[in-house]
């Protein structure tokens, strides 16, 4: 039977009581309304560890003023029959209250990876992203946290701030799960209507455009780019907010495709931003 915790004081008195009998954590934060994406990080978790933490709660601190706080969408009960049916052990629902105290004034920010792509038309995002998860960390104290490839760039940047600050945790990556149609699944997905969800495929049809000009031997990342920014530009419904090739560590922009390369984009199909991706290794 799993757990359904609302407190800090909780969850560590739940963890003491595991690392008392000698047993493994693993940590699998999200914002909640979970899919078969998150249930794929949940498994690895269960697969890898004796118990495992699932975080439920959307971040204010990560949403701007303008973005979509008020109705991301939440639904605990289906949260918790699929954390059940995948294995977790416990679920960390907190209030922001609980999160972030009156007089909160500390913060984990950073240079370098958070500049480019979502950092850049999401300015405050990888701060308050980077503040929650650094909490998460701390009250779980996990021995690994899982982490899904969809949100590249999120995951650069958590890699980066765990090895900058000596956080003693494993991060896991775990690969976009899609449709059978293509689109990568996202919670946001059910914002779309009929006909956006239709045009949403554009974007999985640009990462295979991306993919084959690399197969294909393009080396130039901006010729790459064009060829998936001309595509989505065939759809009416879509608007770019960006499509860049970067290096995959440090999430800065590239001219030629070599190394570990990261093309991603965002695109809005109605008023909905959608992301997406591919990774390459050219030696």
């Amino acid at each position: 039977m799993i757990k359904v915790v609302h407190t800090i004081k909780e969850v560590r008195e739940t963890v003491k009581e595991w690392r008392k009998e000698g047993l493994s954590v693993g940590l699998v934060p999200t914002m909640g309304f979970l899919h078969e994406g998150h249930k794929s990080l949940i498994d690895k978790a269960v697969e890898q560890n004796d118990r495992v933490v699932v975080s439920v709660f959307v971040n204010p601190m990560q949403f701007g003023p303008t973005e979509d706080l008020d109705k991301y969408p939440r639904d605990l009960a289906a949260d918790t029959r699929l954390c059940e049916a995948a294995g977790a052990n416990l679920i960390f629902n907190p209030e922001p209250e609980e999160m972030y105290d009156e007089g909160f004034c500390s913060f984990v920010d950073m240079n370098g990876p958070t500049a480019e792509l979502c950092g850049k038309s999401r300015p405050i995002h990888f701060r308050g992203v980077c503040t929650v998860v650094n909490k998460l960390f701390n009250i779980v104290q996990p021995d690994r946290a899982y982490f899904g490839q969809k949100d590249a760039q999120q995951l650069s940047v958590i890699r980066r701030m765990v090895k900058d600050l000596n956080i003693p945790i494993e991060i896991v990556p775990c690969p976009i799960i899609r449709e059978a149609d293509g689109l990568a699944k996202s919670s946001r997905n059910t914002y779309l209507n009929p006909q956006e969800r239709q045009a949403a495929l554009i974007l999985s049809r640009a990462i295979k455009v991306g993919q084959q000009c690399v197969e294909a031997g393009e080396r130039d990342a901006h010729k790459v780019v064009d060829a998936m920014k001309a595509l989505i530009e065939t759809e009416p419904m879509a608007r770019i907010d960006y499509v860049e090739a970067v290096d995959l560590n440090s999430v800065q922009k590239i001219d030629k495709v070599q190394g570990e390369v990261l093309f991603a984009m965002a695109v809005y199909i109605g008023k909905t931003r959608l992301i997406d991706n591919f990774i390459v290794n050219i030696k």
